[in-house]
């Protein structure tokens, strides 16, 4: 009887085993960098609240405090709805995403990286408005112009690597997803760079304004815009 050959993995071409073998290695399963996305989204959006200060006033005058500190409360909102639209954004993008390469890992971080800065300038806005000095005023908001210009633009590198690499995709159309969320980001990154000019130059609460809606435009577009070219059907 002739010998048999031993059985083998048919995703590995003969000849080739060691090269098949090493670039499979390079390939992860998306859920670990999820599950560590959403955990540095949930303690970012925690410090938020904690940073929010307490009035300071004389006995028999809180409410007034209180009132008297909208701006800081604005500036907690605007923050709160960066980090929600980031993390639903990021839940929209991986649905879309079902390998992971090293390349990806790093563009991830640099995601996080940008939203794990907001608190720093939103407490910058909060004293900065409860002090009545328009100098800090304005230093506070372009500070945070400037980071929310950074947390777009880290979103511009990650779609643009993802839409540079169609393997890692699960749906082969779905590049032009993510052609249209990297248009969206850089569109926001205008808009955080217009808000710094008008808020150190003309108006620190309008800049504040424009904050807020920033994240209100893209938490309504987190699924992509309406009819934007190349959409899956019931995405």
């Amino acid at each position: 009887m002739a010998a048999t050959e031993p059985d083998r993995d048919p995703s590995i071409l003969p000849g080739v085993e060691g090269s098949e073998t090493a670039h499979a290695a390079h390939w992860d399963d998306p859920g670990r960098a999820i599950g560590f996305s959403d955990a540095v989204f949930a303690i970012v959006i925690t410090l938020l609240v904690l940073d929010l200060p307490p009035p300071e006033g004389e006995p028999g005058h809180m409410l007034a405090d209180l009132l008297h500190q909208w701006p800081s409360y604005l500036a907690y909102v605007a923050s709160y709805l960066v980090v929600g639209v980031a993390w639903t954004n990021h839940r929209a993008v991986f649905h879309r995403i079902r390998r992971m390469n090293w390349g990806l890992y790093w563009v991830n971080l640099a995601v996080l990286f940008g939203t794990g800065l907001l608190p720093f300038p939103t407490t910058m806005v909060a004293r900065a408005m409860g002090g009545n000095n328009l100098a800090d005023e304005r230093t506070a908001v372009a500070l945070y112009a400037a980071v929310g210009t950074l947390a777009t633009l880290s979103w511009v590198l990650f779609l643009h690597y993802v839409s540079r690499h169609p393997e890692l995709l699960a749906d082969d159309d779905d590049h032009a997803f993510f052609r249209g969320h990297r248009t969206r980001a850089v569109m926001g990154a205008v808009l955080y760079v217009v808000a710094g000019l008008l808020g150190s130059l003309v108006a620190p609460k309008l800049a504040l304004a424009l904050f807020v809606l920033a994240p209100i435009f893209y938490a309504l577009t987190s699924e992509g815009l309406p009819r934007w070219p190349g959409r899956r059907r019931g995405a």
